[in-house]
C-alpha cells in the first residue's frame, strides 16, 4: 500500500506580492505570483531557483515580514485551528512566532550589547523558562554549531558573518518551532560548518519539525529535503519529490532585487 503524504502544516494558495515603487513613478515589482504548494507535517521542503525568482520573498511572506497582495497562506496551529497568515492580526503573528514558527534569516539582527549566549537563550526566556535552563540549552546548540566557548560572552555584532549566521540558526532552533522558515541559512558557511548545520536540521526533522527553506547547496538539498519547489521568474516552474525534479545549479548564493 502506497504511503500517504503527511497532512499539511502550511498551504499556500495563489499567493502573490506586488510592490509599487512610487519613487520610480509608480513602476511595479512582482517578486512572485500565483504560488501554490503545501508543506506537510514533519516535511522538509526546499525552494530553489535563480536569483531574483522570488524564493526569499515567499519565505518572508510566510513569516509575515511581507504582506501578500493576493492569495492565502494557511497554517495549521498546534491546537488544530487553521489560520490565514496573509490575513491574521500582527498580534496573532507575534504569538505564532513566539510559540510555533521560527525564522532563520541570512543576516543577524540583535540588540548590540547582548552576549551571544543570551541572544540564543532569548526565545526560551520570553516563554518564561528559567535563566539557567535557557542558557544550558543555548550552550548545547552553540557547542553543536562549533561556536568557540570564548565567544559566548561576547556580542554577536562583533562576530564574522559565518558566526552570526550560526547564532541565527541556534536562536531559531532553541524554541523547537513546529515550522522552521530558513532563508539561505548556510550562505556564509564553509563546508565544515555547513555540516554542523545539516546535522542539526536533520535532527530537528527527525523530531517532527517542518522546514521550509531557500537553499542553493544541491548536496544539502539531496541529503535533507523531501520535496523541492523550483521557482523561475516569480512563478512555480516545477515541484515534486527529490530525485523526481531537476534541481537547477545556481552560481551565486545571494538574492538580487526583482526586476522592475
Amino acid at each position: 500500500m502506497e504511503a500517504q503524504p503527511p497532512s499539511p502544516i502550511l498551504s499556500l494558495r495563489g499567493l502573490g506580492k506586488t510592490i509599487t515603487l512610487h519613487i520610480l513613478g509608480g513602476a511595479t515589482v512582482e517578486p512572485f505570483r500565483e504560488v501554490s504548494f503545501v508543506v506537510g507535517e514533519g516535511e522538509f521542503v526546499a525552494v530553489v531557483g535563480p536569483s531574483g525568482s522570488g524564493k526569499s520573498s515567499i519565505v518572508k511572506t510566510v513569516h509575515r515580514t511581507y504582506l501578500p497582495t493576493e492569495g492565502e497562506a494557511w497554517f495549521r496551529a498546534a491546537d488544530g485551528s487553521l489560520l490565514d497568515l496573509a490575513a491574521i492580526s500582527d498580534r496573532a503573528v507575534v504569538g505564532l512566532r513566539r510559540r510555533e514558527i521560527g525564522f532563520v534569516s541570512q543576516f543577524l539582527k540583535v540588540e548590540p550589547r547582548v552576549p551571544a549566549l543570551d541572544v540564543v537563550a532569548g526565545p526560551l526566556r520570553r516563554r518564561g523558562v528559567a535563566v539557567e535552563a535557557a542558557r544550558a540549552r543555548a550552550a548545547e546548540l552553540l557547542e553543536a554549531l562549533a561556536i568557540p566557548h570564548r565567544l559566548w560572552g561576547s556580542y554577536p555584532t562583533l562576530f564574522s558573518g559565518g558566526e552570526q549566521q550560526r547564532i541565527n540558526i541556534a536562536r531559531a532552533l532553541i524554541g523547537e518551532p513546529r515550522l522552521l522558515l530558513a532563508d539561505e541559512p548556510t550562505s556564509a558557511l564553509d563546508a565544515a560548518n555547513t555540516g554542523h548545520v545539516v546535522d542539526l536540521l536533520d535532527q530537528a526533522r527527525e523530531r517532527g519539525m517542518s522546514i521550509l527553506g531557500v537553499f542553493h547547496d544541491i548536496d544539502l538539498i539531496e541529503r535533507l529535503a523531501d520535496r523541492v519547489i523550483v521557482m523561475r521568474d516569480g512563478r512555480v516552474a516545477a515541484q515534486g519529490r527529490v530525485g523526481e525534479v531537476e534541481i537547477p545549479r545556481v552560481a551565486t548564493q545571494q538574492e538580487f532585487a526583482p526586476r522592475v
